[in-house]
């Protein structure tokens, strides 16, 4: 493995998408929580997948990031099928994934929360880690204040800023955010956010799963709609944002208090 952090522009193949997913479906026992959904992800894009509880959203990204396993379909990235590598794998070809738990290390701090992120790095730890530790720094400040702190001692928003720095730490060529603005008050709502379409222009490729439609399509290139486990809906995220059936579904009332509310 090369000790160069790749930039994550880089595709394997000319003119593929940096991710393809073909008729993948995935089950827990005899219910399939994933039906033959396909999907693209494009050097530089931002893809948000949205519907309601249950669809199927954390399902697809478990499954991309090798946690679950799939009963049928192809997962290809750079061009080349991820086949049945695993989680250390997938991370060392730079995906990422923050889950909807975070996941953190509650009793570590937060410098080696985030150190622990750069793993892929290791045989340049000092260099690397460096380097990556004060660009993760940059773009959340708070974080730098707060590096001794034990991550169990955050707030909420704090600890979001803090799982997507530890992604960030292994320079991904591919980001995948699940719920990112779940639990948190509307003002963090809308910082993360600012920082998601940030990353964007910085090159990261971005696959955001949300229930928060609206700041979702606000923010992507592209969206897919995944009901009951199939993708129902796809297109440019500005006019899925105008479609009457998306607006009525998931661009009510409520949503558009909620919006209010972040901007």
């Amino acid at each position: 493995m090369s000790e160069q952090a790749p930039s994550p522009t880089l595709t394997a193949v000319a003119d593929a998408p940096l991710l393809a997913v073909h008729d993948l479906s995935v089950a827990y026992g005899k219910i399939e929580a994933l039906t033959q959904a396909s999907l693209t992800v494009q050097a530089g894009e931002i893809v948000t997948v949205i519907g309601p509880n249950g669809a199927g959203k954390s399902t697809l990204l478990a499954a991309l990031m090798g946690v679950l396993p799939t009963r049928q379909g192809q997962i290809q990235f750079q061009g080349e099928a991820l086949g049945d590598s695993g989680v250390n794998a997938r991370v060392a070809r730079g995906l990422a994934l923050v889950p909807e738990t975070r996941a953190l290390f509650a009793s570590m701090s937060v410098e080696d929360n985030l150190r622990l992120g750069a793993f892929r790095f290791r045989r340049d730890a000092s260099s690397l880690h460096q380097q990556a530790l004060q660009e993760v720094f940059a773009l959340f400040p708070r974080l730098q204040e707060r590096r001794s702190q034990l991550a169990a001692t955050l707030s909420g928003g704090e600890r979001q800023m803090l799982a997507l720095g530890r992604a960030l730490m292994g320079r991904p060529r591919l980001l995948m955010l699940d719920e990112p603005s779940l639990g948190l008050a509307p003002l963090i709502v809308r910082d993360i956010f600012r920082i998601i379409e940030q990353l964007r222009r910085q090159g990261v490729s971005i696959l955001l799963v949300e229930q928060n439609a609206r700041a979702a399509l606000k923010v992507a290139d592209r969206a897919y709609v995944l009901e009951l486990g199939r993708v129902v809906m796809q297109g440019p995220a500005a006019e899925l944002a105008d479609d009457p059936r998306i607006v009525e579904t998931y661009l009510g009332l409520h949503s558009q208090h909620q919006d209010k509310l972040a901007a």
